[in-house]
Formats: structure tokens, sequence, C-alpha cells
């Protein structure tokens, strides 16, 4: 059954917006009649009467119907709530083209169309339309707009960006389009909105919501244990990086500081001036590093009696597929300690100097056209064996050269397939990397030692084929279910 269709009970929605459960939070929406505005089930306003709510699975879908987004809960910070299937072929398209349509980077070449969207996924522009109006409810040009203005609308409340640039980023061609179609859906200019909000000049944090539970220490934890001195700082409460990147044709390079507001169930996401040019792409890329999108009731539905004290934990991303998947070749065979290493020789010899307020981030992570030049001996001075070497390059030239594409909106098998043509490139490297660069909920890497310990196969003479056959029942969310395993190893449950 598909999301437009799905019923969502009115009464469990209404119950889920009486106590504010923050478990409910972007899974639906309450479209009020009495007042025009649409809602998070999390909006501290006064509850509405029942008769007076409808119950929408998507933004889009409330915005389609008519309401306005809510001015106090902000419903751009919702996560997002896409339902995955791995049999329903219509939701499976139609699930694909929403992932594209919400990921900046599926589109750096060209602007968001029907025709191209319907050009990558292999089908006609109108049998896409069907399908994703009877999955989703709205039509594509409807679920990009809904994206672009509630974008634009974080951005007006939580940047000092100015209106101009907000409507660019956001997607916008112009700002007289992009003042039409605020004014059009919201009934409220963005400069008014920005006077509503009293954004202050000097600061730029943005509010990131998620769904509980979240294990933050776990996640925090991950990430700490693999920091690369000059690149990263990590502590029990947040995590500061720099962060480059290219789009629009140049390339952009800052740092980024993210803290957990668990009490909100939200991150705050403070941000270098010199990234805002691209902030809708760094809070898409900070989204996925965190997993901020993922649906714990539905994973844990299938997980839990598996993995009955992993609830909380969450797929650590990158902010860079690139990036994680140089790592990702630096840590085969070895331990985290010594994959840390090696990244932060790698780092220190290639990385590209940045001057920051933080004294602990001075480098960017090498460029791929860096790596992709870098002769074997300057690599093999670092203490990387000649078969890593090749493999690195080989990533870092496909990347250079833009054949191959990691990050959320790719094709997965298509990457997949093209990884595994790398030279040292095997199945384990491809699924991690598809785990957390390319954040595909359902990768399983089979051959992986410390999985195979986890589920007490590694005696087996074909581990990685009984472990494939155990995650079997994992389905769509075996992802999660790797992560739960090595953290059961690790504490040793």
């Amino acid at each position: 059954m598909s999301p437009a269709d799905l019923p969502l009970a009115p009464d469990a929605c209404y119950l889920a917006l009486q106590t504010r459960d923050a478990r409910f939070d972007g899974s639906f929406f309450t479209g009020v009649t009495s007042t025009g505005i649409y809602c998070r089930p999390v909006c501290r306003v006064r509850t509405p009467r029942p008769e007076n709510c409808r119950f929408f699975t998507l933004a889009a879908q409330a915005e389609s119907a008519g309401f306005r987004p809510c001015l106090r809960c902000r419903p751009e910070l919702a996560p997002q709530s896409l339902r995955w299937s791995v049999q329903d072929a219509s939701a499976t398209l139609a699930q694909q083209a929403a992932r594209l349509l919400d990921e900046p980077e599926a589109w750096s070449d060209e602007a968001p169309s029907v025709a191209a969207l319907a050009r990558r996924l292999g089908v006609s522009d109108r049998h896409l339309r069907r399908i994703f109006e009877a999955q989703l409810g709205v039509s594509p040009l409807q679920y990009l707009q809904t994206r672009r203005l509630l974008n634009a609308k974080q951005l007006l409340a939580d940047t000092p960006l100015p209106v101009t640039q907000v409507a660019l980023v956001s997607g916008f061609g112009s700002v007289r389009r992009f003042n039409a179609a605020f004014t059009a859906h919201y009934g409220l200019s963005p400069s008014a909105l920005r006077r509503e909000g009293a954004q202050g000049e000097a600061a730029c944090a943005v509010r990131l919501g998620y769904r509980p539970p979240y294990d933050v220490a776990a996640m925090l934890g991950f990430f700490r244990t693999r920091a690369i001195e000059g690149l990263e700082a990590v502590t029990d409460t947040q995590l500061a990086r720099t962060l480059a990147l290219d789009a629009g044709g140049r390339r952009w390079e800052g740092w980024i500081r993210v803290a957990f507001d668990e009490e909100r169930c939200q991150v705050l996401l403070s941000v270098s001036d010199t990234l805002y040019g691209v902030l809708p792409l760094v809070i898409r890329r900070v989204r996925a590093a965190l997993d901020l999108d993922a649906d714990p009731h539905a994973i844990n539905a299938r997980l839990h009696g598996s993995f009955p004290l992993g609830d909380g934990l969450r797929v650590p991303g990158a902010l860079s597929g690139y990036e994680l998947a140089v790592r990702a070749v630096l840590g085969q065979q070895i331990t985290v300690a010594a994959a840390r290493t090696l990244a932060q020789r790698l780092v220190h010899r290639f990385g590209t100097a940045m001057a920051t307020p933080d004294p602990a981030l001075r480098f960017a992570f090498p460029e791929p056209a860096v790596l992709a030049t870098a002769e074997g001996d300057a690599l093999g001075q670092l203490g990387i064996v000649r078969q890593r070497q090749g493999a690195i390059v080989a990533i870092a030239r496909a990347v250079a050269e833009g054949r191959i594409a990691l990050h959320p909106g790719a094709d997965v098998p298509a990457t997949v397939a093209a990884l595994k043509e790398l030279p040292g490139i095997g199945d384990w490297t491809a699924q991690y990397i598809a785990m957390r660069a390319l954040r595909w909920p359902d990768a399983f890497p089979a051959g992986d030692v410390a999985l195979h310990k986890a589920l007490g196969v590694q005696q087996s003479k074909q581990p990685a084929r009984e472990a494939e056959a155990a995650s079997q029942a994992w389905k769509p969310w075996r992802s999660y279910a790797v992560v739960r395993a090595w953290s059961a190893l690790s504490q040793g449950a």
C-alpha cells in the first residue's frame, strides 16, 4: 500500500498529536481546517479539535490541499519519511524519484525536471507522473516545489543570507519567481517571514529534526574513534570538522559544527560563512552523515527481535562520499586505529591547509584531482601498501573524471558494480561505501570478519554465505542490522 493511500488512522494520529510524540515527527502532518495551517505532531500550540484535523503523510500533500506551514513548529525541520520497499516496483520507483529530487548533488549538471527525472529512471514522463502521484499523492513538480520552499523557509528563519541568495541557493531561477511562489503558497512575503522570525545578523545556526530514539553517544563515539587530527574534532557532545565540496562549477571550503539538543530531538548546525552559498547541500550532507531521516519505528519492527539493545543506533554516514571511499580502502583488513593513522598521514601530506577559528581544524581532505595523480612512492612512504595505493588512485580518478558519483542520489546497483571493477575494491568495500556514502539501508558486507563473529558463523566453512542467508530476515534494513551486530560485538553481547 502506498503512503498516499495508507490509512493514517486518524484516532492514532490525533493521540500522537495530543501527546506531541516525537517518534512520529515527519511521519505525518496535521492540516487544521480552522486556521489553514499544517503542523508537525510535536507542535506546541494548543491542540486543535479532532473534527478540524486532516492528516497527511507528506508536507507536499498538505500544501497541495491548500494548507500553509506553521511558523512555530516549522515543518521544514521534520525528518523525512519515505517508506522503503524491495518488492513493490511502483513504490520503489516513486521512492527513488523522490530521493533524486531531494538530493542536490544528483543535479549538479542540470536543473531538476520531470523529463530529466524520467530519463534517469528509464521510464516515460507520463508513467513517472502517474506512479509518483499514485504513490505519494502529489506530482513530482509539486513535491519539488514544496522541498524548495521549505528549504528557503528554513534559510530565511535560521540564517542571515540575503533574500536574493536564499532564492538562488534554494533552486529558484530568479528572485521574482521565488517571491511569487512563496507568497502564493504561504500568504507571506519572504521579507515578512524573516521579520516574523527576528533572525539575528551574525549567526548561522540551523536546526535539524530527528525521531527518537537516537543513541547520540554511540554516533559521536563512532566518529570520535575515527577522527583525523587537523580535520575533525569530536567530543562527547559535538562534532566539528572542515568541509570542502565542489558545486556550481567551483570549490567551497569551510567548517561546520554540530551539537545535539536531545530534549528537542534536534541537531544544531553551525556553518562558516564561506559555505553559505551551498547551505542546502551542506544541510543534506549533515542529515545523511548523522542519519537524521531514519524511521526507528519501521527499522525496530524488523530488527528488535534479533538486536534488542540497538533500537537507538543509526548508520553513520559521511559528509563526503569520496572521502569515505578513500578511508574505507585505508581500513581494509586492519584495525580502526591503524586506519585512522594512515588517513591522518594522508591528510597531512596531501590535504589543503585551511584557516579556521578552531586551531584543531587545519586541513581539508585531499581533493580527488590531487590523489588521482599521487605517485606510488609518495603513498608508500605513508605506510600504504601497494594494492591500496592503486585502489585510492583509481577511486580518485573515477570521481575526478565524473565516472562515479558517491552520494545518496546515485544509482546504487550501478555504483556498486562500478566500484567493484576498480582495482583493489571488492564486495566488502563496495557494500561498506553503499551503506555509509550512498545511504543504502539494505547494504550488507557479507564478507566482514567482525560481522561473522557477531553472528556466530566465523567457524563455518562458508561464513559469508551463512551471514547472507541470516540477513534475509532483516531486509530492507540490513545496513542497520550490521551496525547493531558490530555494536553488540563491541559490548560483548
